[in-house]
């Protein structure tokens, strides 16, 4: 199977041999960072630093002021652990070493906008503000991230993109120094905690013959058993009444947002410009791989990437739907110390493929140890 490894820019700015040690692996596609949350990285094999601080979402390259010039929210561009061109420069180096590059453009995340606009950001019922989580079911966060996807996407050198984040965004975010494990939220608890009572929610919710004040003690009253200790509650989540028009809402913002955000990607792209999205089956899932109903985005999408860490189920339901030519790309960590097994790649592998899966994606190359990396190699011999 086709193979692609994730990489930042400042994983080969700087490093004269990045680009060889990726074709070393055995992959022949980089999906490259152009637009990144705030992250701090280890940089293991760079011959300048160890450590990466990037403090806020940017993207990776000079933005266009002419191309943002009247819009309300701009993105902001990089300081000096992404100086220049980084996303340009590093997909110069990896293409001159012969790999495709795409684009990795990461969308509805992102703390610095909502800590300086906090208005974009969605609102638990509880009235906490997720400054990590843009709400995509506003007009003005939504208009910004189509544009910043059908800039940030087809970058010069980019053959292709994929598209994280392009979704609800919700409680699970990662946070630096997060503190919130001392009680178990299970998946109906950690979506509860999810729905979003902004303005614009709340008035879709209305729409909908819901009252969002009702709608949100109804989750309160949901989670109080949590709180006090007790399992999270059942898949049930509201009843019906409430819980199936507040999931057709959100499924409904989301598939609108996600079709508008490939077919801008599509009409700023060249012909052939692969557009996937990483993508979770289940509706209701929030965060980088963002719930989808798996026919409809394999009807807009050239494709999707599939978390597949914890093993190969979430392709089934992708694979019962696509159609040919569609790329269903597993990802894999390989890297030990984040919770991957790189020994165990080749059979991961043949697992996914059992599940539908025409194309490996590797977490994370740059990230990886060198006997990470060795392991990868090995991996991908015996798969050719």
């Amino acid at each position: 199977m086709r193979a692609s490894a994730f990489l930042y820019p400042w994983d080969v700015t700087g490093d004269p041999h990045a680009a060889a040690r990726i074709v070393d692996l055995g992959v022949r596609q980089v999906t490259l960072a152009a637009a990144y949350h705030s992250t701090r990285a280890l940089t293991p094999r760079h011959p300048r630093h160890r450590i990466v601080t990037a403090p806020h979402a940017a993207v990776l390259y000079p933005p266009d002021p002419a191309y943002w010039a009247g819009r309300g929210l701009r993105p902001y561009g990089p300081g000096d652990w992404a100086p220049g061109d980084a996303f340009g420069e590093a997909a110069a180096a990896l293409a001159d070493a012969g790999l495709d590059v795409h684009s990795w453009v990461v969308l509805a995340h992102n703390s610095r906008l909502g800590a300086e606009q906090p208005d974009t950001s969605v609102v638990n019922a509880y009235g906490d503000r997720y400054p990590w989580a843009p709400c995509i079911a506003q007009p003005a966060v939504r208009d910004h991230l189509v544009a910043l996807a059908a800039e940030a996407a087809p970058r010069p050198g980019a053959r292709g993109t994929e598209l994280e984040s392009c979704g609800w965004y919700g409680l699970a975010h990662l946070h630096a120094h997060d503190k919130i494990a001392g009680v178990g939220l299970g998946d109906a608890a950690q979506y509860l905690m999810s729905l979003c009572f902004c303005p614009f929610c709340r008035q879709g919710y209305a729409d909908r013959g819901i009252a969002p004040d009702r709608l949100a003690r109804a989750v309160r009253q949901a989670l109080e058993p949590v709180w006090r200790g007790a399992a999270p509650p059942g898949d049930r989540l509201l009843g019906p009444e409430l819980a199936t028009p507040v999931l057709q809402f959100r499924t409904h913002t989301a598939r609108t947002f996600q079709e508008s955000a490939i077919a801008a990607v599509r009409a700023a792209a060249p012909p052939g410009f692969q557009v996937l999205l990483h993508a979770d089956p289940v509706a209701h899932h929030c965060g980088a791989n963002a719930g989808v109903d798996a026919a409809h985005i394999l009807s807009v999408a050239d494709g999707v990437v599939v978390p597949c860490a914890q093993g190969p189920g979430l392709l089934e339901p992708f694979a019962r739907h696509a159609p040919d030519g569609a790329v269903l790309a597993a990802n894999l960590t390989v890297v030990a110390g984040m919770g991957g097994s790189p020994a165990t790649l080749a059979a991961d592998a043949a697992r996914a493929a059992a599940s539908g899966a025409t194309e490996l994606r590797l977490y994370h190359a740059g990230l990886a140890s060198d006997a990470d990396l060795t392991a990868v190699r090995t991996a991908l011999a015996d798969l050719t």
